[in-house]
């Protein structure tokens, strides 16, 4: 097998594939592993009782180890108590980052996706499946079995190895290989879980459809729900009964997505409880959070899942997916606390840094950006406070982060509840007060269409089309560094030993034993300000926010505290237990 020369420096290049079965929640049980050296054509074929205790080809600074969708293989070298490889190259992502923006073809982004692509040979779907569910299935396998199995792992790894020649020559070796450092830190992540308070759990599974019920008694005094279906009509006749005001689409009919409902809830308080329990019915027919049997909620965190490389987990099995108020069944174990740690204003701190916006630098530094952009425009006089300008602040903020999401000044001006000439104004004195920024995202699109193709910092691409649209195209580097900055961070958090149980977009969540929290809680926060240093090529230094739980507490998302609460207590009455308590 001849390679590009970048590939020189590795005495060894090993292909592997692991089959395995799990049952949600849980560590992956290793049944096979078969691998192969590429330029020798060693093979190792092993079934899971002849696994040692160490891997059966080299994990050190002189080997890489080659796979499709890492993750996988990975977290089965964490449940065998093996090392993880130091060097991992996932073709996976390498497919995903070359075909990133284009649509997809015949089989996908998997391995068949990328055999198909390439014009190589490939297993039939339905060859694939049979042997699956029988892997899936689990027990005791027969010799014939067995043999079938590893033949089957075989082809995934002989797959490897026709594939890789096809894409070195566009694979940026050095990327590729910081990608690989992120899924094996993911394949941690997702080993390690989210504690979770099985109790509490068991009960919410156990009454939740009672639960729904009465969560809409309680909480629909409006009346908009006919059992558990949302009826527009009784929400149209509700609207106007308290004169709310609500935005429409081109067809005139009222706009109940659901990021509409959650920026009407706040501009009308009495709208929150509704959207959140609107939501948490529509998310939540079920209970289908992932949990094993160590009380820990894992599921597939799907790294580079998002065309900006952004992680898309499994929404309704991950217990950051669902409804905010799911999220207080987090709990740390006995003498051990959690914090999750976000990055302040992310988005808006990398956008001055990557803009050389001076003001909106300025901004950024001062702590609160919403108030200085006010003070900046002219809006504030120099000694306003939040407190003594809160409408000028709250306007201004709205203005922000509607420039930050793209809105138009018809859309800002709904959001505002004002004249449109007033959304106008805002825009335009964000025109005025942050020009370089404008003016950089305008170079940013432009050389966007021209090349028809943009990249993160680190070298994350999109191929675009000349039809793309502009405001995402304006807003990529945002998200695509943004996401950089997690994986950046993700990666030194665990070098320094940090013990991390999920990403959540530009959060992380840490677990640590009390006697060593505070500690390292703060040498947390110290990292991550780091990373967001490489991003930002040491211009803004992204303030990092931590929200601390201690056991024997319990995590409370802000945002869905009252719904919590409400459903705590149902449950409690429902069990004839006492609520689980904040």
């Amino acid at each position: 097998m001849r390679l590009p020369e970048q590939y020189d420096c590795f005495k060894e290049i090993w292909a592997i594939d692991f089959e395995f079965n799990d049952v949600d929640g849980n560590r992956p049980h290793v049944v096979c592993l078969v691998a192969r050296e590429l330029r020798t054509g060693r093979l190792v074929r092993l079934f899971e009782d002849n696994v040692g205790p160490l891997p059966p080809y080299s994990c050190g600074p002189e080997s890489l180890v080659v796979a499709y969708f890492a993750t996988a293989e990975l977290d089965c070298h964490l449940s065998l108590g093996w090392p993880l490889p130091l060097n991992v190259l996932d073709l996976y992502v390498e497919f995903r980052a070359l075909r990133n923006g284009l649509p997809n073809g015949p089989g996908g982004r998997g391995l068949l996706g990328a055999l198909i692509h390439f014009g190589l040979d490939h297993i039939r779907a339905d060859a694939k499946d049979h042997w699956r569910e029988l892997i899936i299935a689990g027990g005791s396998f027969d010799a014939q079995q067995r043999q079938g199995i590893l033949d089957y792992c075989q082809t995934d790894v002989d797959a490897l190895a026709s594939l890789l020649p096809k894409m070195a020559d566009s694979i940026d070796l050095p990327q590729a290989l910081y990608r690989g450092q992120y899924m094996a830190a993911t394949s941690r992540m997702q080993h390690a879980g989210v504690p979770i308070d099985v109790e509490a759990f068991k009960r919410l599974q156990t009454y939740w459809s009672d639960i729904r019920l009465d969560l809409i008694n309680r909480i629909d005094t409006a009346g908009v729900f006919e059992g558990e279906s949302f009826r527009q009509t009784r929400f149209v006749d509700y609207l106007m009964k308290e004169d709310i005001p609500w935005p429409r689409l081109p067809s005139g009919i009222l706009d109940l997505k659901t990021e509409t409902f959650r920026a009407m809830a706040k501009l009308y308080p009495q709208i929150a409880p509704l959207h959140e329990l609107r939501h948490t019915l529509s998310q939540m027919r079920q209970i289908k959070l992932a949990v094993g049997h160590d009380g820990r909620n894992r599921c597939l965190i799907s790294p580079f899942g998002a065309s900006t490389s952004r992680n898309t987990p499994q929404a309704s099995r991950f217990i950051f997916g669902p409804s905010a108020w799911l999220r207080s069944l987090i709990k740390p174990r006995p003498n051990a606390g959690i914090a999750y740690l976000d990055w302040s204003q992310q988005e808006i701190a990398i956008a001055a840094a990557l803009s050389g916006d001076e003001n909106m630098i300025e901004a950024y530094d001062s702590g609160d950006f919403y108030l200085s952009f006010a003070k900046q425009a002219g809006a504030v006089p120099s000694w306003g406070t939040k407190a003594s300008h809160k409408r000028e602040r709250d306007l201004y903020k709205t203005c922000a982060l509607g420039v930050q999401y793209g809105l138009q000044e018809q859309s800002l001006a709904l959001r505002l509840e004002l004249p449109v000439v007033y959304a106008r104004q805002l825009l335009q004195a964000h025109k005025r007060t942050y020009a370089q920024f404008w003016r950089w995202q305008d170079q940013v699109a432009d050389a966007a269409f021209l090349k028809l193709k943009i990249k993160s910092v680190f070298g994350w691409p999109l191929t675009i089309s000349s039809q793309a649209n502009p405001r995402s195209v304006r807003n990529f580097p945002m998200q695509a560094n943004g996401a950089e900055m997690l994986r950046l961070a993700t990666i030194a958090l665990q070098q320094a030993g940090i013990t991390v149980c999920a990403p959540v977009h530009d959060a992380v969540l840490i677990e640590a034993p009390l006697d060593q929290f505070d500690e390292t809680v703060a040498q947390a926060k110290l990292v991550m300000e780091k990373a967001s240093l490489a991003i930002t090529n040491g211009k803004v230094k992204v303030r990092v926010d931590a929200d601390v739980v201690k056991w024997p507490e319990r995590y409370v998302d802000e945002r869905g505290w009252r719904m919590w609460s409400v459903v705590d207590e149902l449950t409690g009455q429902l069990s004839g237990n006492n609520p689980a308590g904040q």
